[in-house]
């Protein structure tokens, strides 16, 4: 390094972000994770062993993924590389295993290749990676805020451990903003800063477990309110609402957020709780989910779910599909909110769902075949094959049926569709309890 990459190197970490300048150094120093990192958890142990597998860390931004692997290299002493997946290619994978070759080679010291957004990497790139993470001249960490089994290779997966990382808890966010604070080395410590507790609050909940955006934002509200007569900087609640706006949601229309949130709505709506479906709904609006998707699943949902119990919830999400293509949004959020309500407070049934699926099975597994006699019989010369022959008309009889055969012979008296006692369907089942019982079935 000569003496122009070292100003530039001084000068960038006296005016990088707060966030990065308070990045924990040690394990110790390290908040939040305890699920991996308290003693006796899985990374905790490999770190104090000094044998670190290769392994990937995937949460949501902010959460410590970056810090994490630095803080490994410097507990192993190993070398450090970074490359982020969106600038970064085979090329540059290469230049890391010759730097690491040599590392191994001259000086026994073992390397560690980080790479952030792994999941960028295509198919290619992360095939390069393979021999050197098997053989172990280079132990690899990735990053993603995508679920790594959706994206990431599985020869790769295979050769990882895969690391979920969890949201900040208040109080930890809360804590690392104090930390900010009092450091007079890194953080603000060398400003009188006086930030009441409202506005303390307000960041870290606003911030939604993300560390590096309530850093930020307490930088913003620090570095933007001017000193007071008494040569105290004093951020107070109205000042935190503007130096951060809008609450983050962790939420990607693409990735597992997506399917999770979806699920969790579905599965509100199944179990009869509007307010959670609410809830899970509003953070699908809140995060710009294609509201159209939406309400495709209610419509699966109310055929699914509550089916026969009320035929009226099929009705209600179709009509509100329609009324969002012509609304649009955001007064779309009604129709949905009404549409949702009703299926989550509708009484249940699956039996149409569980009926077709047995069907569909018989179907694949078995070979059967049609009686004649209700074979088409509309063309010349079926009668002659025996089409149609001996065809009871339901209507010419009372109550517009008749007993006769309609199951092929290879299934007997197979009965699929089993109709509960709620809603409607308590309804259709006394009906067909009352057939069988009239016409001897």
């Amino acid at each position: 390094m000569n003496l122009f990459d070292l100003a530039k190197e001084n000068t960038l970490v006296d005016s990088a972000p707060l966030a990065d300048r308070m990045r924990p150094k040690s394990l110790d120093d390290i908040v939040g994770q305890q699920h991996i990192l308290e003693e006796k958890r899985f990374l905790y142990r490999c770190i104090k062993s000094q044998r670190i597998p290769s392994i990937i860390l995937y949460g949501p931004p902010g959460t410590g993924k970056t810090t994490i692997a630095k803080v490994i290299a410097n507990e192993v002493n190993a070398e450090f590389f970074q490359l982020n997946a969106v600038t970064s290619g085979v090329k540059e994978i290469r230049g890391v295993v010759d730097k690491a070759n040599d590392l191994l080679g001259m000086y026994q010291k073992k390397s560690i290749l980080f790479i952030d957004e792994i999941h960028r990497f295509s198919k290619s790139q992360q095939d390069a990676l393979l021999p050197h993470v098997e053989n172990g001249l280079v132990t690899l960490i990735g990053a993603t805020t995508e679920n790594p089994y959706f994206q990431v290779n599985n020869s790769l997966l295979s050769r990882t451990t895969v690391l979920k990382l969890e949201l900040l808890e208040l109080k930890e966010v809360i804590y690392i903003l104090r930390t900010a604070m009092k450091n007079d080395k890194r953080g603000l410590g060398k400003l009188s800063i006086k930030v009441t507790d409202e506005a303390l609050k307000h960041i870290a909940e606003t911030a939604n477990g993300d560390a590096r955006r309530a850093l930020n934002a307490l930088e913003i509200a620090v570095l933007s309110t001017p000193i007071n007569c008494h040569g105290d900087i004093v951020v107070d609640l109205e000042t935190a609402e503007e130096s951060i706006q809008k609450r983050t949601v962790n939420y990607d229309k693409n990735g597992d957020q997506h399917y999770d949130v979806i699920s969790a709505f579905i599965k509100s709506i199944r179990g009869s709780n509007p307010d959670a479906a609410l809830h899970y709904l509003a953070k699908m609006i809140y995060a710009g989910e294609d509201i159209e998707f939406v309400a495709r699943r209610l419509i699966i949902s109310a055929s699914e779910d509550i089916g026969n119990a009320d035929p009226n919830a099929l009705q209600v999400a179709v009509a509100a599909h329609e009324a969002l293509r012509t609304i649009g949004m955001p007064e779309g959020r009604i129709i949905l909110a009404q549409a949702t309500t009703y299926l989550a407070t509708a009484p249940k049934s699956n039996a149409a769902y569980i009926a077709i699926d047995a069907a569909i099975k018989d179907v694949a597994n078995l070979q059967t075949s049609i009686p004649n006699h209700l074979k088409d019989a509309h063309y010349d010369g079926a009668k002659s094959l025996g089409h149609g022959v001996n065809y009871l008309y339901p209507h010419d009889y009372e109550r517009n049926y008749v007993k006769q055969q309609y199951m092929p012979d290879e299934l007997g008296n197979t009965c699929y569709y089993q109709p509960t006692t709620n809603g409607y369907e308590n309804t259709i089942k006394k009906y067909i309890c009352s057939r069988k019982k009239t016409h001897g079935e």
